[in-house]
């Protein structure tokens, strides 16, 4: 009897990373962010394992076949999508696969006709994205031939999904607030109902908690994602008895309407109130001061999405059918480095630095 080879979910659990970490490490990948300790964790792990690469170009289902079709629900003036594209599209290059661009008309995911006439191509699979994080039910089409679903996911689980790491990043963005002194934090979420807005609010009251620090309904404001509720949500928060001494702002746009509430008020970042984002958007780093954020990883995402399409279609069936990409935290000006920094605000505005609310 042969001996089980071990799989790439064992050299991910050994070396303590995900899955798409241990597979962008092995294949050298160029553009993959990881430290060099990272690095040597996951090579180490292997080695120890002896776990090897599968050879994609023997056992693919079609040698033939070297395009691989990203189909997008939209692409709007958001940049997710084409941010994921870009991510698959080079990542497929390394290997010298091409990737196609295609838009379900009107958005309808079950759009037969755009799909099937990727079909009657040689195809080597499917990636499918969408503009929001949410569950789908996959259009038939994808289970035809391999395929990989990104941003959004089956509830089944009967394809593979990558998401973002949404619950990690509220919570560290929490806690990044909490280091730097804040004791009492408000959160602008986005629209209810929607995955990034549950996850992002379930990550926050994680780090609350880690911290012995009390949830409090009062500090939560529903927002819409556009900077008018970020003001708005702002001007909520600074009418409670308690303002918050900080802001998690649920994504960048929110946190523009929050800046402009916080310098109408007379109150300055991160001293007064400390502020933080989510996406990373590129007006992050114009805003005054430069907001400190996450990053919403669809490149990451669409990179790692067509690295497990390469595995699946070289006959590599992954045993974690989900990925979270982590979402990065970029360091900026908007948050205090420091509980020394709090302190110091904090004697400040006790000898009459700070300026009256209006």
């Amino acid at each position: 009897m042969s001996p089980v080879k071990p799989t790439m979910m064992e050299v991910a659990t050994r070396a303590g990373v995900s899955q798409a970490t241990v597979s962008l490490v092995l294949n050298g990948s160029p553009g993959a962010r990881f430290s060099e300790a990272t690095r040597r964790k996951v090579r180490q792990a292997a080695d120890e394992l002896g776990y090897r690469l599968i050879g994609r170009a023997q056992s693919g289902p079609d040698s033939d076949a070297k395009a691989i079709a990203f189909v997008a629900d939209e692409i709007t003036a958001d940049p997710w999508m084409a941010l994921a594209f870009e991510g698959a599209r080079e990542k497929a290059l390394e290997h010298g696969y091409s990737v196609t661009l295609a838009v379900a008309r009107g958005g309808v995911i079950h759009d037969d006709n755009v799909l099937s006439q990727f079909l009657q191509t040689p195809l080597l699979g499917f990636i499918f994205g969408t503009i929001l994080t949410r569950k789908v039910e996959p259009p038939a089409a994808l289970f035809q031939c391999p395929s990989v679903l990104v941003n959004c996911y089956d509830q089944a689980r009967r394809l593979p999904s990558v998401l973002p790491g949404d619950q990690e990043g509220g919570r560290a963005a929490t806690e990044r607030l909490i280091r730097a002194g804040s004791r009492r934090i408000g959160i602008i979420n986005g629209q209810d109902g929607l995955d990034a807005t549950r996850d992002r609010l379930r990550g926050y009251r994680q780090a609350l908690a880690s911290n012995d620090m009390s949830f409090e309904p009062d500090l939560v404001y529903s927002g819409n994602w556009e900077p008018q509720s970020g003001y708005e949500g702002t001007q909520r928060f600074l009418a409670l008895g308690t303002p918050p001494d900080a802001i998690y702002c649920a994504n960048d746009m929110m946190a523009v309407g929050c800046y402009e509430a916080l310098k109408e008020a007379g109150l300055s970042i991160p001293q007064d109130v400390a502020v933080i984002g989510f996406d990373n958007r590129e007006i992050a780093q114009f805003m005054r001061p430069p907001l400190t954020t996450l990053v919403l990883p669809q490149y990451e995402m669409g990179a790692a999405a067509a690295e497990l399409l390469l595995d699946l279609a070289g006959g590599l069936k992954p045993r974690h059918d989900q990925i979270k990409v982590e979402c990065r935290m970029i360091e900026r000006e908007s948050v205090g480095t420091l509980e020394a920094d709090k302190a110091v605000a904090t004697i400040g505005r006790s000898l009459g630095h700070r300026r009256p609310r209006p």
